[in-house]
């Protein structure tokens, strides 16, 4: 594994981390749903160094995309391309990977469980330890040589794993790309394994953008209350009329051109509360907003969020 595993790297895309190995100084391969859309991304080294390569070919038949390293170097570890032609079912296969984004340069041992033809393409079954950031490593015989590349499995199935023949990728490297599917195929039952697991950043921004819905979605509930009352306010304690449109009319407290009106004698205390809660829930509202932020939720997430429990309303950053 001395030899192996520093020829084995880490793909960090927009979409998230996947595995990838080198089997030329400046050529990495991979899959498609590793690198997705990216037409640049970046590679980390056992070591912690990282490097860009660009997307210099892609077979979505068959799940590989070839990467040229921008800067390589002249001693860098490299894996034999052996062939899946001559796997037998049982024989012992080793996978090396970065499992759930962050374990870099995991190894686990299986056995070749079959040999399968899925839509044209060779697929090894094995039961090594397989897990959504492995997709893109290798598959090793006993001799070190990559006969697969890890492709999918399935969620909740323990030793269930596909790698796509190492043959195939061969074709991809001299630039013979599988023809793309019909369309009236039958679509495949073999579905790739998250590439990836989500990047920090990725799984941060989600995780935000969760708690941001859950939150704007309570103080909904809060305005929904607020809005009964206002009813109430305007019918027996306002006199006068609320010019404008406002998603929710109590939004007119922050327009001093909106109310003007005035407010009947007695009912000075209960617009104090009104103003009281409809400032607390404006001011809960730019919390969470900023935690959002801070999480990196795209704006674009944020105003949808607040639009679709309209609680949005740019009179609240006067």
């Amino acid at each position: 594994m001395s030899r192996v595993s520093p020829a084995v790297v880490t793909i960090e895309a927009s979409s998230g981390r996947g595995s990838g190995f080198f089997v030329a100084a400046d050529t990495i391969l991979t899959n498609v749903h590793v690198v997705t859309s990216n037409a640049i991304v970046t590679v980390r080294r056992p070591d912690g160094s990282t490097t860009t390569a660009r997307v210099d070919a892609q077979s979505a038949a068959f799940d590989i995309a070839v990467l040229k390293v921008s800067n390589p170097i002249a001693d860098q570890p490299i894996l034999r391309m052996g062939t899946a032609s001559g796997a037998r079912v049982g024989q012992e296969v080793i996978a090396i990977g970065t499992p759930l984004g962050f374990l870099q340069n995991t190894v686990s041992r299986g056995i070749v469980s079959a040999l399968r033809d899925v839509d044209g393409a060779t697929m090894i079954q094995t039961d090594a330890a397989i897990n959504p950031g492995n997709s893109g490593g290798p598959l090793l015989d006993r001799s070190g040589e990559a006969i697969g590349i890890i492709k999918s499995g399935y969620n909740g199935r323990n030793g269930l794993s596909f790698a796509v023949a190492i043959d195939h990728a061969r074709a991809v490297l001299d630039g013979r790309l599988a023809p793309v599917a019909s369309a009236a195929a039958a679509p495949s039952q073999y579905r790739p394994i998250s590439p990836a697991v989500a990047s920090p950043l990725d799984q941060r921004r989600d995780d935000g953008a969760k708690a941001f819905e859950q939150t704007i979605g309570q103080l909904a509930r809060r305005a929904d209350a607020l809005d009964a009352r206002w009813r109430n306010f305007r019918n027996m304690c306002y006199d006068g009329r609320v010019v404008g449109s406002f998603d929710r009319e109590w939004y007119a407290l922050w327009d001093q051109r909106a109310m003007q009106g005035s407010v009947a004698p007695g009912c000075t205390a209960y617009f104090g509360e009104i103003r009281q809660t409809a400032t607390a829930i404006r001011d809960a509202v730019r919390a969470a907003e900023e935690a959002a932020r801070r999480a990196d939720v795209y704006p674009g997430t944020r105003r949808d969020v607040l639009r679709h429990w309209r609680l949005d309303d740019a009179g609240w950053s006067r």
